[in-house]
């Protein structure tokens, strides 16, 4: 499978099969992760794969953390992502290593640190979104994981900036390619 081949092919999978993943396709995942480019090669990422029986564990995090939010909007979302965690053979949570919580006052400088972390973190997550797509897996970027986030800082032993996770499994659907706007109006070109 080409880049170009993955890119086409990548979609965000909500509905997974019960089968396991094996451990070396998530090692492999996680490497392509490693892989992507770095701003300063700070490498800020930090994964926790969470799979067997920890995974239930993580969903009842998650499940807590909505409790008494139901008629939020926000909530209504997290739900559905609970569930898309829960049915997913793994979900790898991703950590911004030198980052805090985002509550927490940063100047100026930090702030734009963050920015270049986070960016770096974001292709660690493409990279392995694309990596999953190779190895005939689908996944899903899930950022509901807000929802319960001093709970899973907590359980994870992280004391960084959770940023987001990412569902992987065997596909139980086939999604079909989603709009996306056409390049003249996304671009502006100055030549």
């Amino acid at each position: 499978m080409t880049v170009q081949e993955a890119v086409s092919a990548r979609r965000s999978v909500r509905a997974f099969e019960s089968r396991e993943i094996p451990k070396e396709s998530v090692v492999r995942i996680i490497q392509a992760g490693i892989d992507a480019p770095s701003g300063k090669n700070r490498q800020p990422w930090k994964f926790v794969a969470v799979r067997g029986e920890s995974k239930r564990e993580l969903v009842n995090i998650l499940k807590s953390g909505a409790e008494g939010e139901e008629d939020r909007e926000w909530a209504k979302w997290a739900g559905n992502s609970i569930r898309i965690m829960d049915e997913a053979p793994v979900s790898i949570l991703v950590f911004n290593q030198f980052g805090d919580k985002p509550w927490k006052g940063r100047n100026v400088e930090q702030r734009f640190q963050d920015l270049v972390d986070v960016q770096s973190i974001g292709a660690a997550i493409e990279n392995m979104a694309l990596m999953a797509t190779e190895l005939g897996l689908g996944s899903l970027w899930v950022c509901d994981v807000f929802i319960a986030y001093e709970g899973i800082c907590e359980w994870c032993g992280q004391d960084t900036e959770l940023v987001a996770a990412l569902t992987l499994g065997y596909p139980a659907e086939n999604r079909n390619v989603r709009y996306r706007k056409p390049i003249d109006e996304v671009v502006v070109w100055k030549d």
